[in-house]
Formats: C-alpha cells, sequence, structure tokens
C-alpha cells in the first residue's frame, strides 16, 4: 500500500480560493510600488553561501536552509573533518549555497553587480518566497512570500517618509484600519547603550530587545543579564520600556536621557524629522507611532527601523518592517551607497484580512458564465457563444461533458458561478439562449444573433 504522501512542516498547498485571495493582497501591494516609482527584478532562489552568511546576526545564521553540494559530496571531506562531527567543520565542505532568508541581502549583492547598469537613486521591488528554518506556528512559515521596496544611492530621509506613505496607501486600499507603524531608530539604540554602559554589548542588548513582545519585560530583563550586561544596566534602562505621551513628547524624553551621546541624538533629531513631515502630511488610515523598544534584530540596519503592527483586534505579531541600512552594499565591495527599504509580510496579512472578513466576496468567483452540455449539437453553439464572451473578458467555460444536467448545476453552484447558459434543442431550434441567475433563481431569453443585451445585464 502506498505511504499517504506530505508536506514538510512550515510549508503549504493553496488552494484555487487561496490563491485568488493572496493575488488580491499581491496586485493591491504591486499597483501601489509602481505608483511610487519602484521597479521591478527578482533574483535567484539560492545564493552562493558567502553571499548570505554573517549578514543576519548568529540567531539569523541558524535559520538558514543549506543546500548540499551535488554528487558524492562525502568522499571529498577529509577523515580528519569528517570524524571530528563538527557542523562547523564539516558544513562550509559539504554545502555552497542556501535558500535566500530575506530579498534584501541579495538586492544588495544585486546592485553591487550590476552597478553600471543601474542609474541612482535606484527604487526597487521584489516579491518573491524566501525560506528561514524557524519553527513553525500561527503566522510563521518556513516558506514563504515578502513583498519589498528599496531606495539605494539616496540618504535623504525623505525617503523614510514616503515609505511610511507607501505602507499607509496600501493598508487603506486594502480598507485594513487600525494598523500601526511602529517606528525607531538604530542610533537611539546605539545611543541607549551607551546611556547604560553596554556599547560593547549592542548586538545582545538588541537582540534580547527584540524580544519584548514574545518574552515580556522580565523575559528581556533574563536574557540581558545571560548575555552579560550588569543588573545596574537592565535596571537603567527599564524605564524605557514603559515611555508614555505623543510622538513628539517621547522624543523630547529621549534627547535628555541620551543627552550624552551625540549618537543617540542624531537618532532622536531624524525620527523628529520624519514624525513632523509625516504629521504635515496626514495619514489616511495608519497611525505612527514612536516605539524604543523597537529592535528588529538584523545587524545591518543603522537608521531608521520599522514595524507595522496588526489591528488590536487581531491575534498577530508584525504584519511588515524594514529599515535604513547606509552600507549594506559595502559588505559586497560597493562602500558608501545609502539605503532603505520595507517590507510586506503577505501571509500574515492575508491571514489578518481573512480573520477581519475584508476580502471581496466575488474574489474567488473563478468562472462568470458556465454553459451547460446538452450534446455535441448544442455544445458547439456553447463554444461559439463561449468564445465571443471570453474576447469581451467574460470569464466562461462548457461544461466538458454531457452528463446530468442535476451534477453540472451542483458543479456550478460549489464554484459559485454567477450565471449559467442552457442550450438545448429547443433554444437551438430558435437560435436563442437561456440564462439563468444562480442567485435570484430566475431567468431570462436571449437572441444567439443579438448579445448586446446579454453583455448589459453582465
Amino acid at each position: 500500500m502506498a505511504q499517504k504522501p506530505s508536506i514538510p512542516k512550515g510549508t503549504r498547498d493553496f488552494s484555487p480560493s487561496e490563491v485568488a485571495k493572496r493575488n488580491y493582497i499581491i496586485d493591491i501591494v504591486k499597483k501601489h510600488f509602481r505608483t511610487f516609482g519602484f521597479q521591478p527584478i527578482e533574483t535567484p532562489s539560492f545564493e552562493n553561501s558567502e553571499t548570505l552568511l554573517g549578514k543576519y546576526g548568529d540567531e539569523g545564521d541558524r535559520l538558514i536552509f543549506k543546500i548540499l553540494n551535488s554528487g558524492d559530496f562525502i568522499s571529498k571531506v577529509d577523515d580528519f573533518t569528517y570524524s571530528s562531527k563538527s557542523s562547523s567543520s564539516l558544513g562550509p565542505k559539504i554545502t555552497e549555497k542556501a535558500l535566500r532568508y530575506d530579498l534584501t541581502v541579495p538586492f544588495a549583492r544585486y546592485v553591487v553587480m550590476h552597478q553600471n547598469e543601474i542609474d541612482f537613486p535606484f527604487k526597487r521591488y521584489q516579491i518573491q518566497p524566501v525560506w528561514r528554518a524557524d519553527r513553525p506556528q500561527k503566522g510563521r512559515f518556513r516558506e514563504f512570500y515578502q513583498c519589498d521596496a528599496d531606495v539605494v544611492g539616496a540618504n535623504s530621509l525623505l525617503q523614510e517618509v514616503e515609505l511610511i506613505q507607501l505602507y499607509d496607501a496600501v493598508f487603506s486600499d486594502l480598507k485594513l484600519e487600525g494598523v500601526t507603524i511602529k517606528l525607531n531608530n538604530r542610533k537611539i539604540l546605539s545611543g541607549i547603550a551607551e546611556f547604560i554602559g553596554a556599547k560593547h554589548l549592542l548586538v545582545d542588548f538588541t537582540v534580547a530587545l527584540d524580544k519584548l513582545d514574545k518574552i515580556g519585560v522580565e523575559g528581556v530583563k533574563k536574557e540581558m543579564q545571560e548575555k552579560g550586561l550588569s543588573l545596574e544596566s537592565i535596571e537603567k534602562v527599564a524605564p524605557l520600556f514603559f515611555l508614555s505621551g505623543s510622538n513628539l513628547e517621547q522624543l523630547d524624553a529621549l534627547k535628555y536621557i541620551l543627552n550624552g551621546s551625540e549618537e543617540g541624538g542624531k537618532g532622536v533629531e531624524e525620527l523628529r524629522f520624519i514624525v513632523e513631515t509625516i504629521e504635515r502630511l496626514g495619514l489616511k488610515s495608519a497611525k505612527l507611532s514612536i516605539d524604543v523598544t523597537l529592535a528588529r534584530g538584523l545587524n545591518y540596519y543603522t537608521g531608521a527601523i520599522f514595524e507595522v503592527g496588526a489591528p488590536e483586534n487581531v491575534d498577530m505579531s508584525s504584519i511588515g518592517g524594514g529599515g535604513r541600512y547606509d552600507d549594506l552594499t559595502g559588505i559586497f565591495g560597493l562602500k558608501d551607497v545609502s539605503g532603505v527599504g520595507i517590507s510586506f509580510g503577505l501571509d500574515r496579512i492575508y491571514l489578518v484580512l481573512e480573520e477581519l472578513g475584508l476580502f471581496p466576496e466575488a474574489i474567488d468567483q473563478s468562472l462568470d458564465v458556465l454553459c451547460l452540455n446538452f450534446g455535441e449539437k448544442e455544445a458547439l453553439a456553447c463554444l461559439k457563444l463561449i468564445t465571443f464572451l471570453r474576447e469581451n473578458g467574460i470569464k466562461a467555460d462548457l461544461y466538458p461533458s454531457e452528463a446530468k444536467i442535476q451534477k453540472q448545476f451542483k458543479y456550478a453552484n460549489n464554484r459559485n458561478v454567477p450565471y449559467v447558459i442552457l442550450i438545448g434543442a429547443e433554444e437551438l431550434a430558435k437560435n436563442s439562449f437561456v440564462v439563468k441567475n444562480m442567485a435570484k433563481g430566475d431567468q431570462k431569453t436571449y437572441a444567439l444573433d443579438t448579445l448586446d443585451d446579454f453583455m448589459n445585464a453582465l
């Protein structure tokens, strides 16, 4: 007996209805990417390991899916390395490629390789799958899509303003109210680390802080202590967990706290410009909120960092994020190219829209019209009609076999077809066809040689 097939944990099959809903989101995101002047690119699903490793911190590196070399790769490993059973020693000998972890590092590699073909500032968007060896849970998968928009070659803070507007435009178009765009700055985090005497532990500090929404204040304090921060330092940072007031009031408080840090002060002023500019321009539906505990544990961020929170009435963490990376291309040899970008979490946005019932009712309606099959002559007449409908943009099809009419109607119901066309022997003799409205249950007869009336009724 054949074994029942399965798919790897953290991956999914998508039904026609689910694909239609995902495409609905992608089409809206893509539309706004284009209206904001972004151009599309694509990169390979896997990269050389050296391109990815070391760019996401230790935790990120552990989540990268590595691809075994082809052929008899084990035979090329020397006995000493093989017997050591050390993954750090054995890994480079048997794997040279890896599935991409995100779209940003491959984009930086793309910019460096194609720098002579690119007009800077370069605004690109990219919608492709990425892979992470993470523990699967709600809203977190091992294979998922990212929808990224980045600008490289411009260090103006107006780019951050524009990306906030882009977030707002997309979520407004999706009718997703109550979204919060959280905003922080990596320079502020550096200033905080300097303020508490832990500048040498900046990476450990930000990685722990980034887990605040997952493990809570006490969990963050415990992890900071385990990473080497003193109890005194941890107590000094504790008040920052509870900053309150308007965005500008929080920035004033931060400016006072970080008075002795030049870098921290610069981060505060960068955020002040962004916040004040957005307040002048206004947002349609999203809310902008300063969050000094927002860290985003990726090492390449250098300035503003973003994270988009779902509406409060939905059990979902972030549905988007990004930030500024002033020298990401430097890791590939191209220095001093500033960049900033954001990402939309397609899969999480899907779950939020589904939970809130925000998908259009007819989104998974794959057919507008189904012609029933009464026999060979009748089917030929239907195909002529269907050809005309298709040429006019109507999604039309013919039931493929002369099955029982009850079975054909059931098929139409299951596919949510709004109109069913019947051409039987009587209609064929009269050069006509009958249209049944499946929602109302009524039907109307039209002439086959004058189809305008039927087209207008659709």
